[in-house]
């Protein structure tokens, strides 16, 4: 498609944002300050401009489609970019609105990122969050993110990459399993035990441990395994048998005697372990709100830094 015709759909896909956040042609021409008519003839040429239903009318509303909400995420970028574009040329760059799309693990989202969202939302009310939990790595380019958190020592090279911190895999039991079973004091020890994995993927049982010059690999075995830390948790507590965690889950279970810490002498290396690195495009001009969100995020995961930060 060229220049022209692109610049000739910008109109139209700025009503089609404007009837999908309002929800109505009627509410969005009041918004445009066109008539409702006029909204729909502008929302059928961007169909026909991209050989596609957007939206499903019916008598009362109108439904995005499957498309239509995929267009929506990019039409949406389009308008946050033609409102940078405002800011920069006004010099309106302290001003942190708009909207933050961030894609982070269950457990750092659950443990850690939950509050400090909460936190930043108090702080900059002109600012939306939306944050998609997945413990799988997501694209930023192709889902529109602005920021990607992962647990790795290896950062895309692709990307922006900004390290907040360290995180160490731990392994737990509770005290009525080990009087039981007895305690580990070497990895190997591990074989005779019920332990608790991931296995989201084919090595998740097999464990690495380090400690001075000695490295030891150990494929365990248990009758239990959940990707979930949490159900995790649980079942080290109920005594199902030794199970690995990053820090920052186990914890305050830790602290309170629920589990205790197995092998605390030996780093475990493992997917739960590494640093908390916060991901992000390259861009000429930073907007105020992406701006806003790294340095809280530095800031307040040093502030927290006597506690474990991510997954």
């Amino acid at each position: 498609m060229d220049t022209n015709k692109l610049m000739a759909m910008l109109p139209d896909i700025a009503a089609f944002v404007t009837v999908v956040e309002s929800g109505s042609f009627t509410a969005a021409s009041q918004r445009l300050g066109v008539t409702p008519s006029g909204v729909s003839r502008q929302i059928s040429r961007l169909e026909s401009a991209l050989n596609a239903d957007l939206l499903e009318r019916t008598t009362r509303k109108q439904v995005t489609t499957e498309t239509g909400k995929i267009v929506y995420e990019y039409s949406k970028k389009i308008m946050e970019s033609a409102a940078d574009i405002v800011h920069v040329t006004s010099q309106d760059l302290g001003e942190v609105t708009g909207e933050l799309r961030i894609a982070a693990p269950k457990a750092f989202s659950r443990r850690i990122l939950q509050p400090l969202m909460l936190e930043f939302l108090a702080k900059y009310p002109e600012v939306k969050l939306r944050l998609i939990v997945s413990d799988e790595f997501i694209d930023p380019f192709g889902h529109n993110l602005d920021f990607v958190f992962e647990l790795t020592h290896f950062p895309r090279e692709n990307l922006v990459a900004k390290s907040l911190g360290e995180i160490k895999a731990v392994l737990c039991a509770n005290k009525a399993y080990l009087q039981e079973h007895g305690i580990p004091f070497h990895p190997n020890n591990l074989l005779d035990h019920d332990c608790l994995y991931l296995n989201e993927q084919p090595n998740d049982n097999v464990w690495l441990f380090s400690k001075d010059e000695d490295n030891v690999k150990v494929q365990v075995h248990g009758r239990y395994s959940v990707n979930h830390s949490e159900m995790r948790l649980n079942a080290v507590k109920e005594g199902l048998g030794i199970g690995i965690f990053p820090e920052f889950v186990v914890d305050e279970s830790i602290d309170n005697g629920e589990v205790l810490q197995v092998l605390p002498e030996w780093r475990v290396n493992s997917r739960y372990q590494g640093e908390i690195i916060m991901q992000f495009p390259q861009s000429k001009f930073t907007p105020a709100r992406r701006r806003a969100f790294i340095d809280f995020m530095v800031e307040s995961m040093s502030r927290n830094s006597s506690h474990p930060q991510s997954e």
